[in-house]
C-alpha cells in the first residue's frame, strides 16, 4: 500500500501546510479500492482482523459519538470499543475530534458506521498516516532494503517459530497484494496519458524533414532544431529546461503561415514565445494549447500542411512503422553499461519510495542486457534440443502458410506433415536426431542484473526452507518479471526447475499453486519447455489434472498448453493419459469433484474449461492427438462450449476445432454436431481473434459441399463479406478471404457474394496485401469468375491488370490460383483482349517451365480459353519461340493433371493447320499414343479430343494406328463418363478414315459399343458413333465386293 500511495496517488505540492490528496479521478479510484479491501477484510480474513497494530492509525474524524451503538462504551465526547488488546487497551478510541484505531476489524466496523461519509474518513486516515505499513507492522518491516528484504524475512521465519511473526507475514503479504492491485488499477488511468520521449520526437522530425522542401506537394518548406547539440539522453533543451520535461525546440516553416517556434516536451507539443530579436534566445513561455504530437500540432496550425499530409499519409505512416521496427544496432558493450546505470538508478529511487517490498518491483520495460553464453549441455541434450527447435519452426511455418495453400492442398500438406511427424515421434530414438545448437547458459562472471542473483537466493530458500518459507519465497519469485529471459534462465541455472517440479509432487496445495504459477510464466521460453519435459514435469502435471481443486487443474492445463509446443511434449501428454483428462476438463461443470464448501482454491467452471481447451489446442497439432481427442469424446463437448458467451473460452475452443478440421473424420463430426451454426454466429463477435479462428475453421471445413451450404443457410456469407472491409488485421483478413474462397466453390454462394458486393471488394485487395491474403483473394476470384456476370464485374473494376501482374510471382500456391483466375477471365472476349494487350498469354506460357507440376497444369488449363478467344490465335501461338516444342515435351510428364491439361491445350493448338504441322514434326503422335493405356477418365477425355484433332494432318491417322493407339481407345467406350464417350467416338470417327484402323476397331468389338451410343441423347456422340460405324461398314462392303469380283 505504501508504494501505491507514494507512486500513484496524486498529492498537493509541498508548502507550509500538510500535503493532502488532490481531488482527482485517480485518487477517488484508489480510495474506493482501499475501502472495499477494509470492508471485506473482516469476512475474508477473520483471524487476521483481530491482529493488533503496533501503533494506532490516528486522524481527525467528523463522526459524532452518538453514531456508535452496540459494542462501544459511549459518552458525550469519547467512545471506547469493548474489544481490547492483551493489555486491556481499547482497539478503538475516539476523543472528539481525534480517533485512534488499532485493528482491521475495528476499521471495517468504523466504515460501516460512517455510511455516507466513509469516503471522507478513508481520505483523512490516508492523509494523516502517510506510512501505514510501519504503524501496522512495525518499523522492522519499513526499514528493510530492497535487496535484503526477502532474505531477512525468510531468515526470521526459519529461525523463529513465533505465531505473531507468522501473523505479521500473512498481513504483510495481504497488504503487498493490495499494493500491487492498486498499482495495476492506477495503470488504467495512467495509460490514457500520452507522453512523448526524445526518440519519438526525433523520429517524427526526421520523417518530416524527408517530406519537406520546395514545391507544392511537400508538407513543409523546412523544419529544423534551434540547437545542434544533443545531450546523451537525446534531449536538446538546456538542462534547466529539461527538469520541466522539455525535450527540444524546433523552427517550422509551413507553406501558408509564418515560421513557428515549437516546444516539444514529454507532455506534448505547444507553441512557445519564439526567439527574441536581440539575443536570439527562446521565450519558453507557452502560447497555446498542448497537442499530443508534432503532426497533430501542425495540422491544426496549417491548412496546407493538413491537405498535403493527407496525400502523403500512407507513405508517412509506412516510414514511421519502419522506424519503429528498426532493430537497435548499438554495440552490446555500450548497451550493457546503459543497462547497469538504469538498474542502479532505479534501485536508488525505489529504496527511497518503497515502504515494504517483498519482491523486486516489476520491470516496466523489457531490457535486454548483453550476456555471454557458453555450452554446458551434453550430447544427448544437444540432439534433443535441435530436434525440438526444428520441429517447432517447421510447425510454425506450416501454420503461418496455411491460408496460402492451393485448393484441397491445405489439409493435404498439414495432414501429411502431421502423419510424418507422428511416425518419426513414435519410431525414432534420441540417437537418430540431428545435431543441435548449444544450450544457452550464463557465465559465472557475466555482467548480469541484480534480479538474476536475487532469484538464485530465493531458489536456495525453496530448497531448504519450511512450508511457510517456501510459500513466501514462491510469492516473492512471482513478483519478478518472469517474462524476461534473464529471470527465466536464473531459475533454471541454479536448479530451480527441479525444485519447482518436485513441489508439484507434494501434498501442500499452496506450494503446488505457487510452483505452477511460476512454471506457467517461464514455460513460454523454448529452452525451459524442453527442460521441463526432460525433468519429467509433464507426467506430474497430467496427474494434477485429477485434483479436486479447480485452480490447480487450471494452472496445470495452462502450463501444459505452453509446454506442448513441440512433438516430444505432445507425445508425452498423450502417452500419460493427458488427452482424456484434458477432454474431461471441458465437462468440468457436469462432473466436478470439488468439495461442497466454499474454498480459497475455487475457480469458475468456465475457467477450467478454457484452460483445458487451451491445452488441447496446443496438443491438437499432432495427428495422433487429434484422434485421441475424438475418441475421448471431445467433439460434443467442444460443440457445447461453442454456445457460451465467454469469448476467452470460445477462442481456444474454436482454435482446437480449426486445427482438427483438417481431418475428414472431424469435418463429418462437425457437421453432425451442428457446429457450423455457432461458428457463423461468432463471426459477428467484436473480438478479432475469435473472428479469425471462426473464419479459419470455416475455411478448413468448407472443403465439403454440405458445409458450404450450411454456412449459407445460417447466414454466414454476409458477415464474411463485411469483414473484407477491415484490412488492418492481416491474419484475420487471410482467414476471412480463405473462408470466402472455399465457400465460393458453390455457385449459390457466389450469387450471394455478388449481392453483398464482395467481388468488388476482393478486386480491391489484389494490391498491397501479403501473399497469404493474395492467395485466398485470387482463389476466390477464380471461383467467382466461372460465371459471366462476375467476369464482367472484375473487368469493369479494373481487376485484369493486377491479376496479370501477379503472374510474375514465385509463390506456388499464388501462381496456381492466379492462372485459374486469368483463365476464367479469358472466357470473355473483352477480358481476353486486355490479357493479350498486357502480354498475359506469354506470361502463362512461360509458367509451363515452372518446376512445380501444379503450376504447370494450372497454366496449361488457363491457356485453353486464351487460345480459343484470341483474335488471331494461330499466329499468337507461333509467335512464342520454342512454345510448341515446350508443350509437346510436357507429354513426357508423370503427373496426370499436367498430362490432361497439356492434352486440352494441344486440342486447341491443333485447330490451326500450321501449328498442327509444327507439333506433328515435334513428335506429338507417338507421345499421345503412349498415353493411351491410362485409367484416368479425365486424361482419357482430353487425350481422345487431342487425338481427334491431330488426325486432321497428313498421315497422322495412320501413325496413330502404327503406334497402337486405336485398341486402347475402343476400351474407353466402356467408361461410365459421357464426356469420355463423346471424345472417344469423335477420335474413332477420325481414325476410321484409315482401313487398318477400321479392322483394329472391329477386332476389338467397337461396333457393338458404338451401336449402343447411336441412341444417346447427346447429338455429337450420336453423329460421331454413326459416322464411325458407317466407315467400318463401308470398308466391310468394299472388302465383300472385292472378294466376289
Amino acid at each position: 500500500m505504501g508504494v501505491a500511495l507514494t507512486r500513484s496517488a496524486q498529492w498537493t505540492a509541498a508548502g507550509r501546510g500538510t500535503r493532502t490528496l488532490e481531488t482527482t479521478p485517480l485518487n477517488e479510484a484508489i480510495l474506493k479500492e482501499i475501502i472495499m479491501f477494509v470492508e471485506s477484510f473482516i469476512y475474508k480474513y477473520p483471524q487476521e482482523a483481530h491482529y493488533v497494530f503496533v501503533d494506532p492509525l490516528e486522524w481527525k474524524t467528523n463522526l459524532n459519538p452518538s453514531a456508535f451503538e452496540s459494542g462501544y462504551s459511549v459518552s458525550e465526547t469519547t467512545v471506547k470499543s469493548e474489544e481490547v488488546d492483551k493489555n486491556g487497551k481499547p482497539l478503538l478510541f475516539l476523543s472528539v475530534p481525534q480517533i485512534k484505531v488499532r485493528s482491521f476489524g475495528q476499521l471495517a466496523r468504523l466504515l460501516l458506521i460512517a455510511k455516507n461519509t466513509k469516503f471522507q474518513e478513508a481520505q483523512a486516515c490516508v492523509e494523516a498516516n502517510r506510512n501505514p505499513i510501519a504503524k501496522i507492522l512495525g518499523l522492522d518491516y519499513d526499514t528493510l532494503t530492497e535487496d535484503s528484504s526477502k532474505v531477512n524475512i525468510l531468515d526470521k521465519i526459519i529461525k523463529e517459530d513465533d505465531p505473531e511473526i507468522d501473523m505479521k507475514m500473512k498481513i504483510a503479504m495481504l497488504l503487498k497484494q493490495l499494493d500491487l492491485h492498486l498499482l495495476n488499477h492506477s495503470l488504467k488511468h495512467i495509460s490514457l496519458e500520452i507522453r512523448l520521449n526524445p526518440g519519438t520526437v526525433k523520429n517524427d522530425i526526421e520523417l518530416l524533414k524527408r517530406f519537406s522542401g520546395k514545391g507544392e506537394h511537400t508538407v513543409l518548406e523546412y523544419i529544423d532544431y534551434t540547437s545542434d547539440y544533443e545531450f546523451s539522453n537525446g534531449c536538446r533543451a538546456p538542462p534547466w529546461r529539461q527538469v520541466h520535461g522539455e525535450i527540444c525546440y524546433v523552427l517550422v516553416k509551413p507553406h501558408d503561415v509564418e515560421t513557428l517556434c515549437v516546444t516539444c516536451s514529454s507532455e506534448g507539443v505547444f507553441l512557445n514565445g519564439g526567439k527574441t530579436e536581440d539575443e536570439g534566445e527562446i521565450n519558453y513561455e507557452r502560447k497555446g494549447a498542448v497537442y499530443k504530437d508534432l503532426v497533430t500540432f501542425l495540422k491544426e496550425k496549417s491548412a496546407k500542411f493538413s491537405e498535403n499530409m493527407s496525400k502523403q499519409e500512407f507513405a508517412f505512416s509506412e516510414e514511421q512503422q519502419k522506424e519503429k521496427d528498426q532493430p537497435n544496432e548499438e554495440p552490446k558493450k555500450e548497451e550493457a553499461i546503459t543497462f547497469r546505470k538504469a538498474v542502479t538508478g532505479s534501485d536508488r529511487s525505489t529504496q527511497e519510495k518503497n515502504q515494504i517490498n517483498f519482491g523486486k518491483t516489476r520491470m516496466t520495460k523489457r531490457l535486454e542486457p548483453s550476456l555471454n553464453w557458453k555450452a554446458t549441455v551434453d550430447s544427448k541434450e544437444r540432439r534433443s534440443l535441435v530436434r525440438d527447435s526444428q520441429e517447432e519452426k517447421h510447425i510454425g511455418r506450416l501454420e503461418k502458410a496455411r491460408p496460402s495453400v492451393s485448393p484441397g492442398r491445405a489439409q493435404i500438406v498439414r495432414k501429411s506433415a502431421e502423419k510424418i511427424e507422428e511416425i518419426i515421434s513414435e519410431s525414432s530414438s534420441e540417437s537418430e536426431e540431428d545435431e543441435e545448437p548449444p544450450d544457452h547458459r550464463q557465465e559465472a562472471n557475466a555482467d548480469l542484473p541484480s534480479e538474476y542473483w536475487q532469484i538464485q537466493k530465493l531458489v536456495k530458500y525453496l530448497k531448504g526452507g519450511n512450508q511457510t518459507a517456501t510459500v513466501i519465497a514462491l510469492c516473492s519469485m512471482k513478483d519478478f518479471n518472469l517474462a524476461h529471459e534473464t529471470c527465466q534462465l536464473a531459475i533454471r541455472d541454479v536448479g530451480g526447475l527441479e525444485v519447482l517440479i518436485n513441489l508439484l509432487d507434494t501434498d501442500e496445495v499452496k506450494c503446488k499453486i505457487g510452483s505452477l504459477k511460476i512454471l506457467k510464466e517461464i514455460s513460454h521460453n523454448p529452452q525451459i519447455r524442453r527442460n521441463i519435459v526432460d525433468l519429467g514435469g509433464l507426467p506430474i502435471m497430467v496427474k494434477i489434472l485429477d485434483s479436486p481443486y479447480k485452480t490447480l487443474k487450471c494452472l496445470a492445463a495452462e502450463t501444459i498448453a505452453n509446454v506442448a509446443k513441440f512433438r516430444r511434449a505432445r507425445r508425452a501428454v498423450r502417452s500419460h493419459g493427458g488427452i482424456t483428462k484434458l477432454v474431461a476438463l471441458l465437462d468440468c461443470g457436469q462432473n466436478s469433484t470439488e468439495p461442497a464448501q466454499s474454498s480459497l482454491y475455487e475457480t469458475r467452471d468456465m475457467e477450467v474449461a478454457r484452460c483445458g481447451a487451451l491445452a488441447l489446442w496446443s496438443c491438437s497439432k499432432s495427428y495422433a492427438n487429434k484422434e485421441a481427442i475424438r475418441k475421448a469424446g471431445g467433439i460434443p463437448l467442444l460443440a457445447r462450449l461453442l454456445k457460451t458467451s465467454h469469448e476467452n473460452v470460445l477462442i481456444p475452443v474454436v482454435g482446437t476445432l480449426q486445427e482438427c478440421a483438417s481431418e475428414e473424420s472431424y469435418r463429418a463430426a462437425i457437421k453432425a454436431e451442428r457446429i457450423i451454426e455457432n461458428l457463423v454466429k461468432n463471426l459477428n463477435s467484436e473480438n478479432e481473434q475469435l473472428q479469425e479462428h471462426c473464419a479459419m475453421a470455416i475455411y478448413q471445413c468448407a472443403e465439403d459441399e454440405e458445409t458450404r451450404d450450411l454456412v449459407r443457410l445460417h447466414g454466414g456469407l454476409k458477415p464474411l463479406a463485411s469483414l473484407l472491409n477491415n484490412t488492418d488485421n492481416k491474419e484475420r483478413l487471410a482467414a476471412v478471404t480463405g473462408a470466402i474462397w472455399k465457400c465460393s466453390i458453390s455457385k449459390e454462394n457466389v450469387t450471394k457474394f455478388r449481392e453483398y458486393k464482395a467481388i468488388e471488394t476482393l478486386v480491391g485487395l489484389l494490391t498491397d496485401q501479403p501473399e497469404e491474403v493474395l492467395v485466398n483473394v485470387v482463389g476466390a476470384l477464380g471461383e467467382c469468375c466461372q460465371e459471366y456476370e462476375n467476369r464482367v464485374i472484375v473487368r469493369k473494376c479494373g481487376g485484369i491488370q493486377p491479376l496479370v501482374n501477379l503472374l510474375v510471382g514465385i509463390n506456388q500456391a499464388l501462381l496456381v490460383n492466379v492462372t485459374k483466375a486469368v483463365g476464367a477471365c479469358a472466357l470473355e472476349p473483352e477480358s481476353m483482349t486486355i490479357i493479350d494487350r498486357l502480354d498475359g498469354v506469354r506470361l502463362l506460357w512461360s509458367l509451363l517451365k515452372n518446376p512445380h507440376p501444379d503450376v504447370k497444369a494450372s497454366a496449361a488449363w488457363a491457356l485453353c480459353p486464351c487460345i480459343q478467344n484470341a483474335k488471331d490465335a494461330g499466329e499468337m501461338v507461333r509467335s512464342f519461340v520454342g512454345g510448341l516444342e515446350l508443350v509437346v515435351n510436357l507429354l513426357k510428364s508423370d503427373n496426370k493433371e499436367v498430362l490432361a491439361s497439356v492434352c486440352a491445350a494441344i486440342t486447341n493448338i491443333a485447330k490451326d493447320q500450321e501449328n498442327l504441322a509444327v507439333i506433328t514434326d515435334h513428335g506429338v503422335v507417338p507421345l499421345l499414343s503412349k498415353l493411351a493405356n491410362t485409367n484416368s477418365d479425365k486424361l482419357r477425355h482430353h487425350l481422345a479430343e487431342a487425338i481427334s484433332h491431330c488426325c486432321m494432318w497428313g498421315r497422322n491417322r495412320v501413325a496413330f494406328g502404327e503406334h497402337n493407339a486405336v485398341a486402347p481407345l475402343v476400351r474407353y467406350l466402356k467408361s461410365n463418363d459421357t464426356n469420355v464417350h463423346r471424345a472417344t467416338a469423335q477420335a474413332l470417327y477420325q481414325l476410321s478414315e484409315d482401313a487398318d484402323n477400321c479392322i483394329t476397331m472391329h477386332e476389338n468389338g467397337a461396333v457393338k459399343l458404338l451401336l449402343d451410343m447411336v441412341g444417346s441423347p447427346d447429338q455429337e456422340l450420336q453423329e460421331a458413333a454413326a459416322g464411325c460405324i458407317s466407315n467400318i461398314r463401308r470398308l466391310a462392303l468394299a472388302t465383300e465386293k472385292a472378294r466376289y469380283t
